[in-house]
């Protein structure tokens, strides 16, 4: 029988290479395809639907000021596409509310 250190260092390899095995036959396969108009529109939606289904429950279950924060970075990210801006914009909010409540 293995140790535990031993079962979870061989665990994470096995993941570790799980998951590079699926990345790299997802770089093989789209190198092969010349993908449409409507495939590449949906590649290009991913990361944002990724971030939003990450942050989203969070953010809005935290508590007002942070959902506010949460709107203020997404707002500001839409209107002048500035990740930086963006994030200061979150960052004053939620200070500036969490200052306001207590």
């Amino acid at each position: 029988m293995m140790d535990p250190v031993t079962i979870s260092l061989l665990t994470i390899a096995g993941m570790a290479l799980a998951t590079y095995a699926s990345r790299a036959a997802g770089l093989m396969l789209m190198s092969r395809l010349s993908p449409g108009p409507r495939l590449t529109r949906f590649m290009h939606a991913i990361p944002g639907a990724i971030l939003a289904s990450i942050v989203a429950p969070s953010a809005l279950t935290a508590g007002p000021a942070e959902a506010a924060a949460t709107a203020a970075t997404a707002l500001v990210a839409w209107r002048f596409g500035n990740l930086p801006l963006a994030m200061l914009a979150g960052v004053a909010v939620v200070l500036g509310l969490r200052q306001l409540g207590g």
